[in-house]
This record gives C-alpha cells, structure tokens and sequence, in this order.
C-alpha cells in the first residue's frame, strides 16, 4: 500500500499502474461515481487525471467496487509546493471542468452544496479552534460570515468536490495531475475555487487564477467561505 486516507487505499500495479479500493461501503459508491463519469469529463481536461483502465466488480472475494488506474509520477502538492506560474493552467482546469452537469449527475450532501448547509457543523469547528490558532482571527470569521450571506449558485456545473493540496501531484512545481475523484458531484464551482488559495501560496498568483477564470464577485466570496470550510 503506498497511501490511504479517510476513505480509500491505494496500491501500486507494476510500474504503470495503481489500484485504488475503498475501505468502507460509504466510499463505494463514490467510486462508482467517479468509475461513471469521470472518463466522459477527462477528454475535456487540460491536466491529466486517472481514469478507470479496468474495472474491479464486487464478488466473494472483495465485497466493493474498486479501480485499476495509470499512475501518475508527482508529489502531492503540499509538499513541494506549486509554482506561481501555473496560475494560468489552474484557471484552465477548472473552466474546463466546470461546464454545465447533465440532471442525472452525482449530488453531494457536504460538496457543491450552499454553504448555509454546512454553517452549523463548521461554525462548531471554529468555535473550538477559536484561541487556540492564532491564524483563526475576526477577519477570517468576517470571511465566513459574508460567503454565508452571499447569493447562491444559480447553477450546477461538474465539481472535483476536494480539490487540496494532497489530491494535486506536482512535479519540479508544475501540475501532474488531479487525482481523487470520488467527491464528483454537481454543484456550485466555488467549492474547487477554493482550491486557489490551498494551491498557490502566492497572492499575485492567486488574483491571476481569478482573473484568467474569470470568477464574479459572488463566486469568489463563496470560495473564500469554502477555503475555510477546508481549512476548519
């Protein structure tokens, strides 16, 4: 095994290949989801992605679905970080991903969603991490309170869903490719817009991404309430 988190593990297959299982009946059925859909949305992505080469179905032996992949060479991006200049191909993975999602799509209960859903659970986390992070300050609260204000998506486009650092793989500070698909759902695209601010640590870098994604006003204030939703 050459990683696992909450949800699935993930082996290595020869040199090429991984295979990724769940480790809860939760998590199977999110992979199916991204066993469905995400071959039809790779074609439109400029960053590669690992979609399905073959399918493992349930059986005596091993009750879930599980997925045999390519491999992708790269290191999370939490690690070594991701340069300034992909700003420019972080706006263009996201406008690609983002395009209309068709009505039988995926639905999520915690990604995509309005964040006035999600309020309670996070305002207790922040209860409890506030004065003990000294990052947790009133101006990220200010944050959270106006993304709970703002105006809700009007509409549902596709969403990776838990687009941090670790689902990013870098090489020499250049994307490699997204991995982890299983939050795919229709939704409101400030989720991955979160993404922007645990990617790219450089602020100049940041408001290029915005701007090259064209995100409005509404958006941006959204994903802003995300990344501490994330963060929390």
């Amino acid at each position: 095994m050459i990683g696992a988190g909450w949800d699935k593990a993930m082996f290595r297959l020869g040199c090429t290949l991984a295979v990724r299982v769940p480790r809860r009946a939760s998590a199977a059925a999110l992979l199916i989801n991204e066993q469905r859909w995400l071959p039809t949305l790779a074609a439109h992505l400029p960053i590669p992605v690992p979609q399905p080469v073959r399918l493992g179905i349930p059986s005596t032996a091993f009750p879930w679905h599980r997925s045999v992949l390519p491999w992708i060479e790269g290191d999370p991006a939490d690690q070594p970080p991701t340069a300034p200049t992909e700003a420019r191909r972080v706006a263009e993975f996201l406008r690609a991903l983002h395009r209309a999602a068709p009505d039988d799509a995926p639905s999520s209960e915690v990604r995509g969603v309005p964040l006035e859903r999600r309020a309670a659970v996070v305002e207790q986390r922040l209860s409890r991490l506030r004065g003990v992070v000294p990052a947790l300050d009133d101006a990220v609260l200010s944050i959270w309170h106006e993304a709970l204000a703002a105006p809700a998506a009007r509409t549902r486009v596709w969403v990776h869903g838990d687009l941090h650092a670790q689902n990013v793989l870098v090489r020499n500070g250049a994307i490699a490719g997204i991995i982890d698909w299983g939050d795919i759902t229709a939704g409101d695209p400030a989720t991955d817009l979160a993404g922007v601010w645990m990617l790219l640590g450089d602020a100049a870098a940041r408001n290029e991404a915005l701007s090259r994604y064209a995100a409005s006003a509404d958006e941006i204030v959204r994903a802003k309430g995300w990344a501490v939703l994330f963060a929390s």
